[in-house]
């Protein structure tokens, strides 16, 4: 079965998402430094003892996701009606779009 995959910029979307799966804006906190110069990797904490995530708040979040012209993709539930968790970041393309094939971000399940 295909899953239906939403892309969006909008911040409102986004958090909902986010925290409707108890989940919290994170970074790879080795990439601290390459985000804030463009490059580095956001994500997505739903709990566990992932020690390379590094919890932020929603500001600084969505600063460094509109910074480097993020757009979010994810999916709200799975083929058996179950919340979904999967979820990437992508590139924006200039007129506003998002381009797919410039992924940023990767998904992060739950333990």
């Amino acid at each position: 079965m295909k899953t239906n995959q939403t892309r969006t910029i909008d911040h409102d979307e986004i958090r909902t998402w986010v925290e409707d799966r108890g989940g919290h804006p994170a970074i790879v906190g080795s990439s601290r430094g390459a985000l804030e110069e463009g490059g580095g990797m956001l994500r997505i904490s739903f709990g566990g003892d992932d020690e390379n995530l590094e919890e932020v708040s929603w500001d600084e979040f969505f600063r460094l996701f509109d910074e480097n012209d993020l757009a979010f993709v994810y999916e709200d539930t799975t083929a058996d009606d179950e919340l979904a968790y999967t979820y990437r970041f992508v590139a924006r393309t200039t007129d506003g779009e998002m381009d797919m094939a410039e992924e940023m971000g990767s998904m992060d399940e739950p333990l």
